[in-house]
């Protein structure tokens, strides 16, 4: 997995969620884990087609995604999570996705992102993958875990 694939979904995640939440993320430290699905955790999947071929998971838990989501309608508070909540979670990865995109055109790497789609129960090819996982720290509301799983 090449850095120059990976830094791009980085550098606009930060952006992007500066952009709606008002807070600068800061990158955890990245490992390797094999992926599995939490309780009380969303899960957003994006495809990557092209020149690079995969899929990037963002994974948050209830609460954080909450926090977000009340940053993103302006203050209003969410007591749960329903499918208002998690359509706007999918737009936040689809944001950060389609920037990444964007910035990955720019270095000369051609790729398609699909549309995002909240996992629920994971398909064979995602239980059995190891991912780099990069958490994003967002002081005041949580962690975003931004999971890779490319083939380049």
């Amino acid at each position: 997995m090449k850095a120059e694939y990976i830094n791009p979904f980085l550098e606009s995640a930060i952006i992007v969620i500066e952009q709606v939440a008002q807070v600068k993320p800061a990158p955890g430290k990245p490992g390797l884990k094999q992926f599995t699905l939490v309780e009380n955790y969303i899960f957003i999947q994006i495809g990557i087609h092209g020149q690079v071929s995969g899929n990037i998971i963002f994974g948050i838990s209830e609460q954080v995604a909450m926090k977000i989501v009340s940053a993103m309608m302006g203050g209003f508070t969410i007591a749960s999570i329903d499918e208002i909540g998690r359509s706007a979670i999918s737009e936040l990865g689809n944001m950060i996705s389609g920037n990444a995109s964007t910035l990955l055109y720019n270095q000369g790497v051609h790729v398609d992102i699909t549309p995002p789609i909240v996992v629920n129960s994971p398909d064979v090819s995602l239980v059995m993958a190891k991912t780099l996982t990069i958490p994003l720290i967002m002081e005041g509301l949580g962690e975003l875990d931004i999971q890779f799983l490319i083939a380049s």
